[in-house]
């Protein structure tokens, strides 16, 4: 009876959690390095140096008991550095693995963040606040500290499971997916993902790792290192919404063909990032145009841009506001990457004005900050508070954005009911300059803006007209009759829970029929028992 008992505890805990990328679509991600987000109470606060490349003692715990700060931002999922055992050993030429990306044994989780225990409480934490669990994975390679390691340390402990060491030619895809990350220093062994064994130990291994530990989603590092047929069938073991970076630049092609059946649910938005680069950064291009060509371009080049992963940071890149020295350039831009198509993702310390150069500087610690609810903490707040609304009482993330107009100083977008109108000016004044907007809506239509409370209405033909007399701030127009139970600017609220009416009811179906399924599964074994 007992071993009926344990498969069916084993079957029925796979079924709790696995999210699909349709419900991932109308989430939004705080994306966070588990060893730089929060300290365990009463660590020192003033020892984290990123240049140092070590730990600085940030756990799992530590993040389970901050979860407020992301939550009362508005975010819906989590997304932490790779859980997964890492080198151990003498401090490198490139410091320590505190960033937990060089793998060692996947099929073990990495100690220096806490037990598994741990890891399954800041699982379970998260979806009782009706939140998702996004972990980062390394599936191309391991790491190593020569050319010729000893690979029995390895989960991959046989070096016939690898491809013989060769520096990568870039450019050239064989090369890319075949040789080794790295230097000579410390080199990144590539596994051989074409090896039958290979497939179906990793199938085996991210199976047992989502179900074990309730992950909703995986963010799959360096995905085009590794050739695009293996990802269906590891997706597929999964069972949850798949991430992959490909890393680029504006040029779409090479990154949109790793979108789609034939590979990924979704991928970073780099060719995106960049437009915003050119288009916002101050200094820089102020290129509008180039924005609106990847944009357009996008529509017609990607699967599917409403799964596309938008963002302004991340571990790989220089802070914003190392790039860009004017806080509304990034206010204006951040405001794109929420009420466009794709799902938003911060990297933590956005929010703080972290101006970090590229790795390692851009992993400060976020607890010097003291969490501080910044303007850009606040803009944030709202941009998730108004999405996650749309989101849950209409049909908002299947309504493709549309350009309503664009001019030297910026441009205007609408998706569904939502008009964002972003400037690339800058903060101080600029009298005599102003977008004129086309929208379909008709004069004296009464509309709020959301980041001002303030009423706009609709002038002669429709048009909006959006001056910059006291600087460069976006402007968030929505019809006011439509803000009727958000809770935005006075408007009446409705009962919510984290504002996630729609996604938490389709949560609760999931777990509803779980239990359902669990108690026919309790009472099928007992019944096989009895007989």
């Amino acid at each position: 009876m007992m071993f009926l008992l344990t498969v069916f505890l084993i079957h029925s805990s796979s079924i709790v959690s696995a999210a699909t990328a349709e419900q991932w679509r109308g989430r939004s991600i705080y994306q966070l390095i588990t060893d730089r987000y929060a300290l365990p109470e009463g660590a020192a606060t003033d020892t984290c140096d990123p240049g140092a490349q070590t730990w600085c003692g940030g756990t799992w715990n530590s993040i389970r008991n901050n979860l407020d700060y992301i939550q009362n931002a508005g975010f819906t999922a989590v997304w932490i550095s790779p859980v997964n055992q890492n080198y151990e050993g003498p401090r490198t030429a490139y410091g320590d693995p505190y960033h937990g990306y060089w793998i060692a044994d996947v099929s073990k989780t990495n100690d220096q963040f806490g037990t598994s225990d741990d890891l399954k409480s800041l699982s379970a934490e998260l979806h009782r606040r009706n939140m998702y669990l996004m972990i980062d994975i390394v599936v191309n390679n391991v790491m190593a500290t020569s050319t010729t390691p000893d690979y029995s340390s390895y989960f991959f402990s046989d070096k016939s499971y690898y491809h013989p060491y060769c520096p990568v030619d870039w450019g050239n895809t064989t090369s890319e997916e075949n040789c080794w990350l790295g230097d000579q220093k410390v080199a990144l062994p590539d596994l051989d993902t074409r090896n039958a064994a290979v497939i179906k130990h990793y199938g085996e291994w991210i199976q047992n790792l989502v179900q074990e530990y309730s992950i909703d989603g995986l963010r799959i590092d360096a995905a085009k290192h590794v050739q695009m047929d293996f990802w269906p069938t590891f997706c597929a073991k999964a069972g949850v919404f798949c991430m992959g970076e490909v890393f680029g630049d504006n040029s779409i092609e090479p990154v949109a063909h790793y979108q789609g059946p034939q590979s990924l649910d979704s991928v970073l938005n780099y060719p995106f990032y960049s437009g915003l680069v050119e288009a916002f950064t101050i200094p820089g291009p102020n290129n509008i145009t180039t924005l609106v060509q990847i944009i357009e371009e996008s529509k017609q080049k990607f699967a599917d841009t409403g799964l596309l992963g938008n963002f302004l940071e991340n571990q790989d890149l220089p802070r914003w506001h190392n790039q860009s020295v004017d806080p509304q350039s990034l206010y204006n831009a951040m405001v794109l990457t929420f009420l466009m198509d794709g799902i938003p993702i911060v990297y933590y310390g956005q929010e703080q004005g972290f101006s970090g150069d590229s790795d390692p500087y851009n992993r400060e610690p976020l607890w010097t900050s003291n969490y501080e609810k910044t303007p850009a903490y606040e803009l944030i707040s709202a941009l998730n508070k108004l999405r996650n609304f749309f989101v849950n009482t209409t049909n908002w993330t299947s309504q493709q954005t549309e350009i309503l107009t664009i001019s030297p100083y910026g441009l205007a977008v609408k998706k569904g009911d939502i008009i964002s109108v972003v400037t690339n000016i800058g903060s101080p004044p600029q009298n005599g300059t102003h977008i004129v907007v086309p929208t379909s809506y008709a004069a004296s239509t009464p509309t709020i803006n959301i980041l001002t409370c303030q009423q706009w209405a609709i002038g002669a033909g429709g048009k909006i007209d959006v001056e910059y007399t006291k600087g460069g701030v976006p402007v968030v127009l929505v019809p006011a009759s439509l803000l009727k139970g958000s809770g935005i600017c006075g408007a009446t609220k409705t009962s919510s829970t984290n504002g996630l009416q729609f996604s938490s009811s389709i949560q609760t179906m999931s777990i509803s029929f779980s239990l359902v399924l669990r108690f026919a599964l309790l009472l099928f074994f007992t019944l096989v028992y009895v007989l």
